[in-house]
């Protein structure tokens, strides 16, 4: 757009806080009250699962979760936590059809990413199935990663993964019931075999919380052939259960 029909644009449409609507400077961004009250994750943390950790370090350290499960992506980071405005800004762009909430996002994530993005890897998103895809209309793992694409230049593959079985819904499920519940759930793409052969991936989700989806698309990643996944999730739940 030229930017003289840009200023023109932002006259008569002024840019609006994600969350609450006030005006801001910066389109798709957070007013300074939203953005003080948004729990972005910053600091030490898991390098599995990108949990916050209490503490200073210049190694690689693991959270107590991270430990005792074992985990077969080989590192993690999240953008926020999923409490508060980090739970908000997650359901709004996954049940209140907020496609806006993207944009910033992908810019968190890249940011929050960046031990992990190296040149030449692959972004795939977290698949739904074909049923849920149908009802949802959208997938917003598909959402994050094409954002993150955009903010990276990396390469993203939307359907690099499928799930080729539909799944109960995993809230109020423990652990090994989440587990069991996707197993074999999730497959490489028989038409991206190629491409993920020896690839570097990143794997992309909306919120990790015992891990048991991410793992299942990691698993399904390296059955494939890719030599590398990490995970990148917008929001990391507090609580594993």
């Amino acid at each position: 757009m030229h930017p003289a029909l840009q200023m023109a644009v932002a006259l008569v449409y002024p840019p609006r806080c994600t969350l609450c609507g006030a005006t801001v400077a910066d389109a798709f961004g957070l007013c300074g009250p939203c953005w003080r009250d948004t729990p972005f994750i910053a600091g030490l943390v898991c390098d599995l699962c990108g949990r916050p950790l209490p503490g200073e370090s210049d190694g690689t350290v693991h959270c107590d979760e991270c430990l005792r499960i074992a985990r077969p992506w080989a590192r993690g980071r999240a953008a926020l936590r999923y409490e508060a405005n980090g739970r908000r800004l997650v359901l709004a762009l996954k049940h209140g059809d907020r496609h806006d909430v993207a944009r910033p996002a992908g810019k968190w994530l890249a940011r929050v990413g960046k031990p992990l993005l190296a040149p030449g890897t692959i972004l795939a998103p977290v698949p739904l199935h074909p049923l849920r895809l149908l009802s949802r209309r959208f997938n917003q793992s598909a959402l994050l990663a094409q954002a993150l694409a955009r903010e990276t230049g990396l390469i993203l593959v939307p359907d690099l993964l499928i799930r080729t079985r539909s799944t109960p819904r995993l809230k109020g499920l423990d652990r090994a019931a989440r587990h069991a519940a996707l197993d074999g759930a999730i497959r490489a793409n028989p038409r991206r075999i190629a491409m993920l052969r020896g690839a570097r991936l990143i794997l992309v989700d909306d919120v990790m919380t015992s891990g048991a989806t991410l793992s299942a698309a990691t698993q399904a990643a390296h059955a494939g052939g890719a030599a590398e996944v990490c995970i990148l999730a917008l929001a990391r739940a507090g609580k594993d259960t």
